[in-house]
This record gives structure tokens, sequence and C-alpha cells, in this order.
């Protein structure tokens, strides 16, 4: 089997003000940097509403719909906005990471990538923040637990950046594992240790400024992998954020893009012992585009290595 690469030019058409830092280049470098590997291009379907419904209220789904301007840009909060082509994106990226899970499960492939935007993982039930608009992982686990009858699902997240609308949409769901590590303090004021989700399901791990590669990959070793381990999901999702990078403009964590290949091969690695190696990684952060490109390279280089093993 293969690895997907799940996108569409939609995703261009979400447009940020100009200086925003989640802007169109983002996704544009990373495609670039993907281009001529060995993956299964595939295009993100448009979600239909009742994906969205897994995990956002009606309430949600409208006021977005309402919000989505005709012409120009309208802004959501103090750094989320949409323009003309926003809410076609957003659904996109719900789309992607549904179909993804649909390609793993059904055998298509080992593995995907989605590589979309807007990102997903810091919007809550009722509320755009973030740059985000809607929850893409968090769905995309619910449609694997409600649609394909999986019983447990983890998700790890590395977005330098808490995983707030994650977590908030995820936290009374039994029979999902979250687990984030990010920069505290930092936007958006969130995931404290003492935040464990109505089933003690949720794991947080704040680092401190300056946390380099030695320290996060001792963290994996030592934490991380084996609560994955003892949750024994049948699916792995990833938040992809790759703003913990140490050349990244919104955050003071220091790791390299070494270090995101090596985390990605010890996430393969498990998966392969734990779940038959079924994975679905989806972009989140990332504002330095170098380090974006040559980090989201790698990670996809392993998930690649990791269906050929």
């Amino acid at each position: 089997m293969t690895t997907a690469l799940i996108t569409h030019p939609d995703c261009h058409g979400h447009v940020t003000p100009d200086g925003h830092p989640e802007q169109v280049a983002r996704l544009h470098e990373v495609l670039k940097a993907l281009d001529g590997k060995d993956l299964q291009r595939v295009d993100a379907p448009l979600c239909d509403d009742a994906s969205i419904l897994l995990c956002h209220p009606q309430s949600h789904l409208d006021a977005i719909q309402s919000a989505a301007p005709e012409t120009g840009q309208v802004q959501l909060d103090a750094d989320t906005w949409m323009s003309s082509g926003s809410l076609s994106a957003a659904r996109r990226a719900v789309g992607g990471a549904v179909a993804a899970v649909d390609m793993v499960l059904g055998g298509e492939v080992q593995n995907a990538f989605v590589a979309t935007r807007p990102p997903g993982h810091h919007a809550e039930k009722t509320s755009p923040m973030g740059f985000c608009l809607f929850g893409n992982v968090a769905i995309a686990a619910k449609h694997a637990l409600e649609k394909h009858g999986l019983e447990r699902v983890s998700i790890i997240d590395f977005d330098v950046h808490h995983g707030n609308g994650t977590q908030d949409l995820l936290s009374d769901e039994p029979r999902t594992q979250f687990i984030s590590t990010h920069q505290m303090p930092l936007y958006p004021g969130t995931g404290a240790q003492h935040e464990r989700g109505a089933h003690d399901q949720i794991t947080n791990i704040p680092l401190s400024e300056g946390t380099d590669g030695e320290v996060y990959r001792n963290l994996m070793t030592s934490r991380i992998l084996p609560l994955i381990e003892s949750f024994d999901p049948q699916m792995l999702f990833i938040s992809a954020g790759f703003d913990a990078h140490r050349d990244d403009p919104l955050a003071g964590l220091a790791l390299s893009t070494d270090d995101f290949a090596w985390i990605t091969q010890e996430l393969m690695a498990l998966a392969a012992r734990v779940c038959g190696g079924r994975v679905v990684s989806c972009l989140e952060g990332g504002y330095n585009l170098p380090a974006l490109a040559a980090s989201a390279s790698v990670h996809v280089d392993a998930l690649i290595a990791a269906q050929a093993n």
C-alpha cells in the first residue's frame, strides 16, 4: 500500500490579510516540498454538514456559513479571518481528513497526510479561533468511531500551541485519547496538566520556552509513546504543526527538522505495533516557510518509509 497526499486547490482560496502568518504561501511551500515523492495524490472532497455536526452544533455551522463574505475579507476574532473562498477551503479541510480515514480503514492506503488549510485544532464547539474554523482532526476521529465502528483512537498534537479546540470537542469522549505537547505560557493559554477531560483521557504536556530536541525526544520515549501504547488505539491521528521548530517566528521552542523526522518515525513504529500502521496526519501550524516545508517533507518521508516496511 501507499501513502495518500490529500489536498485541494480550493485551500489556496482561503485568503488572509497581508502579513498574516497563516497565509496561502504556507500550503504552496508544503506542496512544493512534497513534489516528486511517491504518494497517491487525492483531491480533498467537500465535506457534508453531517461530518461537521459530529463535533460542532448546528449553530456553529450556521454562524460560519453566515459570516462567509461574497467579496473581500471579514474578521471573526483577533486573528481569524474569512474570505470568499474560506468556506469551501474549510469544507475541503474537513472533507480531506474524513476521506483520509475512509481510505486508510478501507485498505486503499496505509496512511495519509492531509495538506489543507485552514488548520483546525483551535476551533472549539461554538468558537472559531486561532486561524481555525472547524476541528478537522477531531471530526476525523469521531468519523472513525461513529462511521467505521472503531472503539479507541488516539490523537497526538505536537504543534507548539495547545490544541484547545480538539480538547474542547472531545473532552467528554471516552473513546478518544488526546495528547498535546505545547509551549506554555503561550496562546491560547490553555493546556495545563490538570485539564484531563471527563474520562481522564486527555494528557497535556506543557513545555517551557527553549525546550530542545533532546528534551522532547526523552519525553516521547518515556511518556508519550507509553501512554499511546497503553490506550491501545485502533487508529492514530497526528495534528502535525511544525511551529515548534527553532526558526518559527510565533513561538520559542527549539526543535529541528531532524527532530520532526525522528518524532514521526517513532510514532509510525508505534502505530505499526498497536494499530496496523493506520495513521492519518493533518497539517496544523508552521509559519517559517523554509522550516515548514523542510519539516513537512521529512514528516511525509517517514510516512512513506513506514508503509514500505
